[in-house]
């Protein structure tokens, strides 16, 4: 940086172009047509990958594929005090896990690396010393203590916070002076002149007079680290990236980036910009939500598809809205010039819908039905260990029934399946006064001479069952027996039973009475469908296993 600096020391030139200047045709992003299509996709790893990151990554993805071009993936790793541990790795994880690997990344290399900016310091360095020697940068002496004091006036006068450009005007004997002093100043790039129109590709025509409302933003900080600034158009530029598909917030800093193109005398690339992925209420996603990380939904056992495929039916892009499109389709239908302005509300309570759609895809194939039933045992081995009782649960014949249940099976709220609850009779006896008696009468009935339980039949049965009680309602035998059951006060969507006459040794929920716990789903269940709970009772000898439903 020292050495740099000296040069500040000869005779300024004003700021200029270090190449050819573009002209207003060529700032307005008119790139070759014949270029290799490259995109990148540059997150910060200061947190691991959500939804809003994945959207972003999948549009690039889809564009280059679309276009036979290359997807990046470079780790903006600048700002080293907000480094989260593991972010990395999970980014290109989570990535790996959706179905779009990147072509180039920190993991895979390629010919344009490193892929972190961290491990690219000597490029921004002599982006920095062009720019110091056109006299469109300069160094900053001032302290964070005045710098604070700027902000704190501005916001007292009710204004915008900006950089006063006080160290633009400093003699050289000045910068001499305070080199002496401070060999590491920062370095700030000169905003002059009027920034270049462009046409972003979503957005259209725009042009954003930075100087007017800016100070000069620091681009190279006294530790040698960029800020985003000169990083993104440093890199873009040397990793020969053709289009930049980037969210919406950096609209307005695209004319600094253009100033900056403009005074190094590099082709920029075309720019667009896309709308925010919102809540389905319209407030921005926030990583204070947990259910917004891809792990979770990995964890939760939902299909990367499912998840590609909502995030984009939420928005645009494409000639339809329409849900169970694959990521070959999404390739094929993709169209960034549909992609319009408006922020997509996204519905993750649809996600259930969504899942069920690719689930019944994929277990239509035997191959990847096996697939996922490994995938879903690895999952509950994960979740459970040491509470699962009975391994018999793992069993594959078990899995594969319930592969066809739903999303997260994995989840607390679908523990059932998998463990037996921990219920109590204080928790029942607060349900009804009659769990004895409600208890006896259901495994009467299912132990009951030549019984053949169909649906209906059951139905009727239980319904006959609650009015043989005065005083119960059948709503209260049914909500003791979803509890005895599930351990659940409220039902979910869809649940389910199966029973088996298997051997087990059956272990008692209610005392005196021998139940154990579990469950499988049929696929054909609709929400609004009555709630089905699952259990194995001691089965009379020469039973058959079948499906059991419980309202």
């Amino acid at each position: 940086m020292a050495v740099l600096l000296k040069r500040l020391l000869h005779p300024r030139r004003p700021p200029a172009a270090l190449g050819r200047p573009l002209g207003r045709r060529e700032a307005s992003l008119d790139t070759h047509a014949e270029a290799a299509v490259r995109v990148r996709f540059a997150p910060s790893p200061t947190g691991f990958l959500h939804l809003g990151g994945l959207r972003t990554a999948l549009y690039n993805y889809i564009f280059a594929k679309k276009h036979r071009g290359s997807f990046i993936l470079r780790l903006e790793d600048t700002d080293q005090t907000r480094l989260v541990p593991g972010a990395a790795e999970n980014i290109e994880d989570m990535l790996e896990w959706a179905g779009i690997p990147p072509d180039e990344s920190p993991r895979r290399g390629g010919p344009a690396g490193p892929y972190l900016q961290s491990q690219r310091l000597a490029l921004y360095a002599q982006a920095t010393e062009a720019l110091l020697k056109s006299g469109a940068a300069y160094p900053c002496f001032c302290s964070p203590q005045r710098l604070e004091l700027l902000k704190r006036e501005a916001l007292r006068n009710r204004q915008t916070p900006r950089y006063d450009n006080r160290c633009r005007s400093l003699s050289e004997a000045q910068v001499a002076q305070k080199l002496a002093k401070d060999p590491k100043p920062a370095i700030r790039f000169h905003l002059e002149g009027e920034a270049p129109a462009f046409q972003d590709l979503v957005y259209g025509w725009n042009r954003h007079e930075v100087a007017s409302v800016e100070g000069d933003p620091v681009i190279l900080k006294s530790d040698g680290f960029p800020t985003y600034h000169l990083a993104c158009v440093v890199d873009d530029h040397h990793m020969g990236i053709s289009h930049v598909l980037r969210g919406s917030e950096w609209l307005v800093s695209t004319s600094k980036h253009l100033l900056l193109y403009q005074a190094l005398g590099w082709q920029p690339p075309c720019f667009a910009h896309l709308p925010l992925l919102l809540n389905r209420d319209g407030s921005k996603l926030s990583k204070r939500q947990g259910d917004i990380f891809l792990e979770h939904f990995a964890a939760a056992g939902f299909l990367p598809d499912a998840l590609l495929d909502i995030i984009t039916s939420c928005g645009s892009g494409f000639a339809e809205n329409q849900m169970g499109r694959t990521l070959p389709e999404l390739i094929t239908q993709f169209d960034l010039t549909r992609v319009t302005c408006h922020s997509a509300l996204l519905d993750l309570e649809k996600l259930p819908e969504f899942n069920r759609l690719h689930l019944r895809r994929l277990v239509s194939d035997e191959t990847q039905r096996r697939q996922l039933v490994g995938k879903l045992q690895a999952l509950v081995e994960e979740a459970f260990g040491s509470q699962l009782q009975d391994r018999h649960v793992l069993d594959a014949a078990y899995v594969d029934r319930i592969i066809l249940l739903r999303q997260d099976l994995v989840s607390p709220a679908h523990s059932y399946l998998w463990t037996r609850p921990a219920v109590g009779r204080a928790q029942l006896g607060a349900v009804s006064e009659k769990v004895d008696v409600i208890a006896k009468r259901v495994l009467g009935l299912l132990e009951g001479p030549g019984m053949s339980l169909t649906q209906d039949m059951l139905n009727g049965e239980l319904k006959k069952l609650s009015e043989g009680l005065e005083g119960t309602k059948h709503s209260n035998v049914m909500k003791l027996l979803r509890v005895a059951l599930s351990g659940q006060l409220d039902p979910p969507q869809r649940v389910c039973a199966t029973f088996f006459q298997d051997g087990f040794q059956p272990r008692g929920l209610w005392d005196g009475l021998s139940i154990t716990y579990y469950g499988v789903c049929p696929s054909f269940l609709t929400p609004k469908e009555p709630f089905c709970a699952c259990a194995m009772f001691p089965l009379p000898q020469g039973w058959e296993m079948y499906d059991l439903l419980i309202f």
